[in-house]
């Protein structure tokens, strides 16, 4: 999908103006803008229109947002779908218990609309399936898939295996926040003797390589690569 024409986006907020002024900035955008008024309606719309991207509100009646979208990931068909919180000022909202229920990221009101464009088509590109080519390449790092090497500031070094595939996991999706459960099922696989602690050693000698640049933690969730 290269144009936001083809982006099919649920909004999920209880207050009406809130849902009439994100669907006429989204719509301004050329998204396809579907709405709900609560967590349960969210969940059946999710499951009919299969949108590209969900925004939810966190406090609203019948289904909180935070429930709302541990019942969306949970479900085989709509997991892959991201979804970004609305989350007033002052709300006792927790960072941590929206990562946890599977939310890609939040957004605070009130919503400047420039902003939210921005973020939300950033987290949509970074959706897209990770990049299969053979070669990664920023500024001052080049990642070769085929040839396992990486280059740093035209310095070429050999990783082992394990701290490779760690980084190419995380440089294939700039920004996204990978999941310990997520690193430990694409690295390691189904290999039981892999501890989180393990991921935290590979972390911390790929830094060392890479002089501390690229990899940033989450706490309480995870890490992602920044450029």
């Amino acid at each position: 999908m290269n144009h936001t024409a083809s982006y099919k986006i649920l909004v999920v907020d209880d207050e009406i103006d809130i849902v009439e002024l994100l669907s006429y900035n989204l719509k301004k955008e050329n998204f396809m803008v579907v709405a709900a008024m609560n967590g349960r309606e969210a969940i059946q719309v999710a499951a009919k229109m299969k949108p590209d991207i969900i925004l939810m509100d966190v406090m609203m009646p019948e289904m909180d947002g935070i429930e709302a979208c541990r019942q969306i990931k949970s479900n085989p068909h709509l997991k892959h779908i991201p979804l970004v919180f609305l989350t007033a000022r002052g709300e006792e909202f927790s960072e941590l218990a929206g990562f946890e229920a599977g939310g890609d990221d939040y957004i605070i009101k009130p919503i400047k609309p420039r902003v939210l464009i921005s973020r939300l088509k950033a987290i949509l590109r970074r959706n897209m399936p990770a990049s299969k080519e053979d070669k990664i390449e920023f500024a001052d790092l080049k990642i070769d898939r085929e040839t396992y090497t990486v280059t740093y500031k035209t310095k070429p070094m050999q990783f082992p295996k394990k701290e490779f595939e760690l980084l190419s996991l995380l440089a294939g999706k700039p920004g996204k926040v990978f999941t310990r459960e997520q690193i430990l099922e694409a690295v390691w696989g189904n290999d039981v003797l892999v501890v989180d602690r393990t991921i935290d050693v590979h972390i911390r000698k790929i830094r060392e390589k890479l002089e501390d640049n690229f990899i940033q933690t989450i706490k309480g969730v995870g890490y992602k690569f920044e450029v």
